[in-house]
């Protein structure tokens, strides 16, 4: 019987002369779950008496417990913003907030934000400064670092969770292909989902191991984002399904980011996340980053089909839906692309540039397999614990017949690899631009993404570790008698098209080398379907001569 009272609740909160505090006007607003009424200073929202499968406000009592919720949990990353929840009594024939009456309804009060200080209207009028996407950074850290009790959340986040709610939302939304989307759009993002589950699946039973399941916020975007001078205030999370709000802390980020993505700007998103990664060393995000993004654009998605055959939409909403839904599913596609399209990563450089140790710490974030021509070419030419490092330049198996032999098995074993759908790195100097061009037909023959990670040190550097080496066990046999020979013979890389190309210092650290390769370059570079097709002159000419 709510539904019998409610409108003259809503009716009477309408005037502001209802509310115990000074009020020129009242501004409404509605969701399809909440009536939102703004008042001054102030926000009083009120529940619908609504039972839609998700969520269930059909009693008093119930609406009474998601206040007290929504209140809070919303407290968590907000200060002073979320004040009470207040009874809605009736006094003969007229409504009071917190009166003596009996209560007939219940409303979380608020204290009202200002409109122009979302992330929205600040990245859309301005933009945001560095330290402010610095401070929304360290907020998420520690948000996501609280205690949580595994047993609560962990199952949300696991692969068998994961994958029914992916199916859900193909399913749900399937019976609209050809009428409100592209059918042949819609199947391809469904296979990569299906087949990105199939292969990733110890991933995701590694995130539960590792306690990245948590209680998150569930409807992280910019509209719920306010700067507010030095402040930082968040709200709106999901109060009404637990299920809805637990997961991945991975998807949290991906439902901001994908947001971001979608309002035009994904430079954002990417400082955001590369900030994240860089701060917890959680590096899974790279390769789970663009699968969330996909998920939450297919959950936005699901929700403007079902929303767009709603009887009581008027043309303008209808039209506004279906431009959703075309842009929500382009944005899908793109993240579909890019997290099934294996990349091919090429790390190369002089000996003693320190590309190995950055080719194993790559693997390790990226959980990719990493082939070495150093292996590869004592695996099937001699003896690995045999020392060939007195041979001159270009001598045994140096010369350049093993040589072609070594990076042809190499390729080989990357095929594989990309056959398979796996993304893979090679560790190994590349110094010749034949070498080179095979791995970029090796790409483009089996659609994959190359990258060409090219590691330096400066020359005395590369000379002292190469003298090192003859005191100390080294799997390559690279002597500093050789630098010269070896250091004429390279030939840079300035047919490799910059958009491919990454070049680390490794005077750097490794983890900073890390940082240039995955955080500041990476996650900035085009990773879409042309990539490999797009090459430039130098390029084209590399493999027509081969």
């Amino acid at each position: 019987m709510a539904e019998d009272y409610s409108t003259e609740i809503y009716r009477q909160m309408e005037d502001p002369g209802f509310y115990p505090h000074p009020a020129n006007r009242v501004e409404i607003r509605e969701t399809h779950i909440s009536k939102v009424f703004l008042v001054g200073e102030y926000v009083y929202k009120i529940k619908k008496p609504l039972n839609l499968g998700f969520l269930d406000f059909t009693t008093l009592e119930k609406r009474r417990y998601y206040c007290l919720q929504e209140v809070a949990l919303n407290r968590r990353l907000s200060v002073d913003i979320y004040l009470d929840v207040i009874p809605i009594t009736l006094d003969g024939d007229t409504y009071r907030l917190g009166g003596s009456g009996p209560v007939m309804e219940y409303a979380v009060k608020m204290r009202r934000l200002p409109d122009h200080c979302t992330m929205t209207h600040r990245l859309e009028t301005g933009g945001l400064e560095q330290a402010e996407i610095d401070h929304l950074t360290d907020v998420l850290v520690t948000f996501y670092d609280q205690p949580q009790d595994p047993a609560q959340t962990s199952e949300f986040g696991s692969w068998s969770v994961v994958s029914g709610n992916c199916d859900e939302n193909f399913t749900q939304t399937a019976p609209f292909a050809g009428k409100l989307f592209d059918e042949r759009i819609f199947e391809i993002i469904r296979g990569a989902v299906t087949t990105f589950l199939k292969r990733r699946k110890p991933l995701f039973d590694m995130r539960v191991e590792t306690g990245k399941i948590q209680d998150c916020h569930g409807d992280l975007r910019t509209d719920h984002i306010y700067f507010i001078d030095d402040t930082l205030q968040i709200i709106d999370c999901i109060e009404f399904n637990p299920a809805f709000r637990y997961g991945d802390v991975a998807s949290d980020l991906g439902f901001l980011v994908m947001d971001l993505d979608k309002r035009g700007h994904a430079a954002v998103a990417a400082t955001l996340i590369t900030g994240y990664i860089q701060r917890t060393g959680d590096a899974n995000l790279f390769v789970l980053i663009d699968f969330y993004k996909c998920y939450r654009a297919m959950v936005r998605f699901k929700i403007n089909c079902i929303r767009a055959q709603a009887p009581d939409i008027t043309e303008d909403e209808k039209t506004g839906l279906l431009a959703g839904i075309k842009q929500y599913l382009d944005l899908a596609y793109d993240y579909a692309i890019r997290f099934t399209r294996p990349v091919l990563w090429v790390v190369c450089g002089m000996p003693a540039s320190g590309k190995s140790t950055v080719a194993e710490k790559l693997g390790e974030a990226l959980r990719i397999p990493v082939f070495k021509s150093d292996i590869i070419r004592k695996e099937h030419f001699a003896s690995p614990t045999e020392n060939f490092s007195h041979l001159p330049f270009e001598s045994g198996i140096y010369s350049k017949r093993i040589t072609a032999l070594t990076y042809g098995r190499m390729m080989l074993l990357a095929q594989e690899e990309i056959e398979k759908g796996n993304s893979v790195i090679l560790d190994a100097t590349f110094s010749a631009c034949h070498f080179r061009r095979e791995a970029i037909r090796l790409a483009a023959d089996k659609d994959a993404n190359i990258f060409f990670i090219e590691c330096t040190a400066p020359e005395a550097l590369l000379k002292k570790r190469l003298s090192k080496r003859n005191n100390q066990t080294s799997l390559s046999d690279a002597r500093l008698i050789h630098f010269d020979a070896l250091r004429n013979s390279f030939e840079p890389l300035v047919e490799i098209h910059p958009d491919q190309h990454i070049v680390v210092d490794t005077e750097m650290t490794v983890d900073a080398c890390m940082s240039r390769i995955l955080y500041d370059k990476y996650m900035t570079l085009p990773k879409n379907r042309e990539i490999t097709r797009h090459l430039d002159e130098k390029q084209k000419t590399c493999l027509k001569t081969s």
